[in-house]
């Protein structure tokens, strides 16, 4: 029987154990597999805690419902009658400048009545189907994209805290083909992002006329959806399902080389195991540091992908203390506003059961890449800072009665300009040695769904070299 080890208990580790087994039972193939995870309960940055009848997430807060792979991870896993998707609320986006939060618009109308953008700032982003498309050769970073289409202050107040919203990330070092492909794709096929969505909606109605089955507008990307107790839900049913004759935990790798009668040898604090397979589920520079004695030339390419720090702080709230209408999903800040926080995300809004009754909960993110100092900030200067942005942006006075604070020193990965060809880099060196694959987020997309998506394409490569 073939063997695989999997290090990293994380979403993406998890996930791949789990279609790796299934799609070997599909395909009449006998493997054993196992997972290595340090930490004692597996999900990686994945973690709901409940404490005080909140429901605080330590890491992501679900996954949206506009691609199927994680649906699907749900279906197979008998949990998708389990799924508790956002309410109307979460459609409402805000965008703190001027002293006030502005509603992003969802359409032509509410984007002329609106006050995010000046009127200036409106007349450059309507010349956006008069610019010539890209014609460089080299990778173009975002901010050079939304400075170059939709003008500075597009940037600055649209382009920017959607990149710090999203990756924690500086648009100034940010790839866009790498971070939003599709985008690039857009301008390379239409010519411009206006001409687009022109092109694309009459498609959509022709497809309608024609009787086919289309998707819905895009809008932000679908729905948020995650489980009644927190998405650390999915990670729990993936351990249980896969149980402890696959999963290690509380086990933690030493040191990885090539074998001698089989490809790997895996060595950890508690034992040694051969793998004829070998997944690296684990971030890009803890994937560089068990690679070191094996190709120094990948390690050296992992490294080169950055992480953003991030600090999350919940705050709690007696509901008939806060005055400020909360429905909606939250805010981000811009950077010229001058604040310490990167955004709030009305957590209770969006989801029932993440505040006791008559309480509401806020989520706020401090760091990232512009600001990575913070990280080190005491519990009592982030709750300081929180406190007068949450003043500034909604006039919130009172204190809170609940403070919970996480930081993450490598909380996501930078996909800055050049992440392209370090991919392909890494695809040819990775080549070179049989059985060996590499997962995760670092790579080709960040959330929880482009995990799950990873996942699949790992079984499968794994399961094609077995065979």
């Amino acid at each position: 029987m073939k063997q695989v080890v999997i290090v990293g208990g994380g979403i993406s580790g998890l996930a791949t154990a789990y279609l790796l087994r299934e799609k070997a039972k599909a395909a009449e193939v006998a493997i054993g597999i196992t997972l290595i995870e340090k930490e004692r309960v597996p999900g990686g940055k994945i973690r709901s805690i409940k404490e005080d009848g909140y429901l605080c997430e330590w890491g992501p807060n679900g996954f949206l419902d506009n691609k199927p792979q994680t649906l699907e991870l749900c279906q197979a896993l008998q949990v998708d009658n389990r799924l508790m998707r956002s309410n109307d609320n979460a459609r409402k986006r805000f965008i703190f400048s001027g002293g006030i939060l502005n509603r992003l618009p969802e359409n032509g109308p509410s984007f002329l009545k609106s006050s995010l953008i000046s009127w200036p700032g409106k007349l450059r982003l309507a010349m956006e189907p008069f610019i010539p498309q890209y014609s460089g050769s080299e990778d173009e970073t975002l901010a050079a994209f939304g400075r170059r289409r939709l003008g500075e202050e597009a940037l600055n107040k649209l382009i920017a805290p959607m990149v710090s919203g999203i990756f924690a990330g500086n648009p100034e070092t940010m790839s866009l083909k790498s971070c939003f492909p599709r985008i690039a794709e857009l301008e390379a096929e239409y010519g411009g992002l206006i001409k687009a969505m022109i092109r694309l909606a009459k498609k959509k109605k022709a497809d309608i006329a024609a009787g086919k089955v289309v998707a819905s507008a895009a809008g932000p990307g679908g729905v948020l959806t995650s489980f009644r107790d927190g998405i650390q839900t999915l990670t729990d049913i993936l351990t249980a399902e896969l149980g402890m004759t696959v999963i290690r935990s509380g086990e933690e790798t030493i040191s990885i080389a090539k074998g001698e009668s089989v490809p790997w040898r895996v060595v950890t604090d508690r034992g040694e195991y051969s793998a004829d397979a070998l997944i690296l589920a684990t971030p890009a520079y803890a994937s560089a540091s068990f690679l070191d004695g094996v190709d120094a030339a990948i390690s050296g390419v992992l490294r080169q992908i950055p992480y953003a720090t991030m600090t999350v702080a919940c705050f709690g709230y007696e509901k008939e203390k806060i005055t400020y209408d909360l429905n909606g999903f939250g805010y981000l800040i811009p950077k010229q506003e001058k604040l310490s926080t990167l955004g709030t995300l009305w957590d209770s809004s969006m989801f029932d059961n993440r505040a006791p009754e008559g309480k509401v909960l806020l989520r706020s993110m401090m760091g990232g890449a512009c600001f990575p100092e913070y990280i080190n900030f005491s519990d009592a200067e982030v709750e300081q800072r929180v406190r007068f942005d949450l003043e500034k942006t909604m006039g919130i006075t009172a204190a809170p009665s609940f403070i919970r604070i996480f930081r993450h020193e490598k909380a996501i990965p930078q996909y800055t300009v050049g992440h392209g060809k370090r991919l392909e880099s890494l695809t040819e060196l990775v080549a070179r040695h049989a059985g060996l694959i590499l997962t995760g987020n670092s790579y080709r997309g960040i959330g929880l769904n482009d995990c799950v998506a990873a996942a699949h394409r790992g079984a499968e490569e794994a399961l094609a070299q077995l065979q």
